[in-house]
């Protein structure tokens, strides 16, 4: 696994989006004339800063080029590392700056933080205890550095299961009736190094197959910047939205204009660190994860449900259960069949996997899960070549899900990698699971805040193609 924790779809230098000492970003910046006149001689100090030293002797420490996410998402040419490039409002520092903040502020931010179920998954097989506990300690640690809320990531994935399951739904619908190319398959969008990959490397090709329902992380960002936001009373400028997720391109996804209010020029999501940023800054901090004290999450609806909060995940894979709960769905809705477990089968290789429902001897329908980089290439091959037969493929850049993204905590003991990521898979399939058409909050939801007329706004977005940029500047001689 590469040390900046991008995913793999991100780092490929054969597509040149991943910057190695033979590549320079392209983004053009302002230099000031330097005062020490021509012939000066860059030198390296002491403290690795850059100093331009004259031939008299005279030296002078070089600025540092400052690049925010935003510049690279609008960038065809690389996506960086955290080595090469400083990553503005994007890390625990910056996060730390808001909590340490609070107390000299008369008009305090209110805090909220969103933790995904996969980072809880791998703090508490790191530290070998239950899921439940590392959760209700991650909840613990923020409260005590000031968050005002502290959620689970739930609420959004059931909202984004049901939505992407009423897209699969139209979508089959108008496939048969109408013959319409470039509506199956219907590929996932949840995961932002794939949705990037496919912007930026093959854009308006790919981008019609892939759902246009936000990842869990951004329909987060819109029921806390929207609903929290005037169940609250608090404007939108004045929350502070914080997510805690397995993977260093949610802090992409995260930069994206889409996701940018321009009104308030606010994110939905503020700030996102990963599970082992978290775990790095604990043992910064100088702090034992078994001495803090648990706290439950909060529901950011004050309890107007009456579901008691309790660590849910839903069935399937570790990325959220898209193939798993679509296909059930769609074999009821489609064929009036009622499935309760899906078997899917690796296919060449374990990250490769297929299911498929079959009426009078006839396959009807023919769903997959593609994990890494490897099989993202094959699957899109068989789309260019007309030899794709399958109606749905739940897509993540990371091998084995987001169970092992990138920014997952590395484990302790060295294990075969495959036998880490079984460990990681069975902690997640025994924590109890819930049907998101079951969920009271969820419910209230569709009933007192979405509607046809803002359902798009705050469920769904949209692509863009990136195209190559073929300047001269960007030629390698």
């Amino acid at each position: 696994m590469i040390s900046s924790g991008f995913s793999g779809a991100l780092k490929l230098t054969d597509l040149d989006d991943f910057i190695t000492p033979s590549l320079e970003c392209i983004k053009p910046v302002q230099f000031e004339k330097s005062s020490l006149g021509t012939g000066a001689k860059i030198k390296i100090g002491d403290d690795g800063s850059y100093m331009q030293e004259s031939k008299s002797g005279k030296s002078e420490k070089l600025k540092q080029v400052e690049i925010s996410l935003t510049d690279c998402l609008a960038c065809s040419g690389c996506i960086t590392s955290a080595e090469t490039v400083l990553v503005q409002q994007q890390s625990t520092d910056e996060m730390m700056r808001v909590f340490d903040a609070q107390n000299g502020l008369d008009n305090k931010k209110f805090i909220v933080v969103s933790i995904s179920i996969q980072s809880c998954v791998s703090i508490a097989t790191s530290k070998n205890i239950s899921v439940e506990c590392a959760a209700s300690k991650l909840c613990g640690y923020f409260k005590k550095l000031g968050a005002d809320l502290v959620l689970d990531i739930k609420l959004a994935e059931d909202l984004a299961l049901l939505e992407s399951q009423n897209e699969f739904i139209e979508r089959y619908k108008s496939a048969k009736a109408s013959k319409v190319q470039k509506i199956l398959p219907m590929l996932a969008s949840s995961c932002p190094g794939w949705v990037c990959y496919a912007e930026k490397t093959h854009g308006n090709f790919i981008l019609p197959y892939i759902s246009r329902v936000k990842s869990p992380q951004q329909i987060m960002g819109s029921f806390i910047k929207d609903f929290v936001s005037k169940f609250r009373n608090k404007p939108r400028t004045d929350i502070y939205h914080l997510t805690v997720m397995p993977c260093f391109d949610k802090k992409l996804e995260a930069s994206r204009d889409q996701f940018f209010d321009v009104d308030t020029e606010t994110k939905d999501v503020d700030c996102v660190i990963t599970s082992i940023e978290v775990d790095a800054l604990l043992v910064k901090q100088d702090i034992n994860f078994n001495d803090i004290v648990p706290e439950k999450f909060d529901t950011g609806m004050n309890n107007i449900t009456e579901d008691n909060h309790n660590l849910f995940t839903s069935s399937g894979s570790g990325s959220g259960g898209y193939a798993h709960h679509i296909f059930c769905n769609a074999a009821k809705e489609l064929f009036n069949i009622n499935i309760d477990e899906v078997e899917f089968k690796p296919l060449r290789n374990v990250d490769m996997k297929e299911a498929t429902l079959e009426v009078n001897g006839v396959v009807v329908l023919r769903f997959a899960i593609a994990n890494g980089f490897r099989n993202i290439q094959n699957l899109v091959q068989k789309l260019k070549s007309k030899r794709c037969p399958y109606d749905y493929v739940e897509v993540m850049a990371c091998p084995s899900g987001c169970l092992n993204g990138g920014a997952q905590v590395k484990q302790m003991e060295f294990k075969p990698n495959r036998e880490f990521i079984n460990a990681l898979e069975n902690t997640y399939n025994e924590l109890p699971k819930s049907n998101p058409t079951q969920n009271n909050n969820v419910k209230y939801l569709y009933s007192n805040w979405l509607n046809e007329n803002n359902k798009n706004d705050y469920l769904f977005t949209t692509y863009r193609e990136i195209k190559k940029n073929d300047q001269p500047l960007n030629i390698k001689w």
